[in-house]
């Protein structure tokens, strides 16, 4: 989840700030940000209407060129 934390630090908002607004734990934040755990479909929805961007960017880090 490569632009999941890039979108956050281009935002200046810490973890905490985050995972309070999502409802998850900031470790929960922390691993996905990591690739060490993979966000439930309906999580990946939310984080992408959160920082308003597609769930290919939370995954890739950058926009598809349509």
């Amino acid at each position: 989840m490569k632009g999941l934390k890039k979108i956050r630090l281009e935002r200046n908002l810490n973890q905490q700030k985050v995972a309070l607004d999502l409802h998850i734990s900031r470790e929960a934040l922390s691993h996905y940000e990591n690739g060490k755990r993979e966000p439930s479909l309906n999580l990946l929805l939310q984080m992408a209407k959160y920082f308003k961007v597609s769930i290919e960017y939370l995954i890739t880090g950058e926009e598809k060129e349509r």
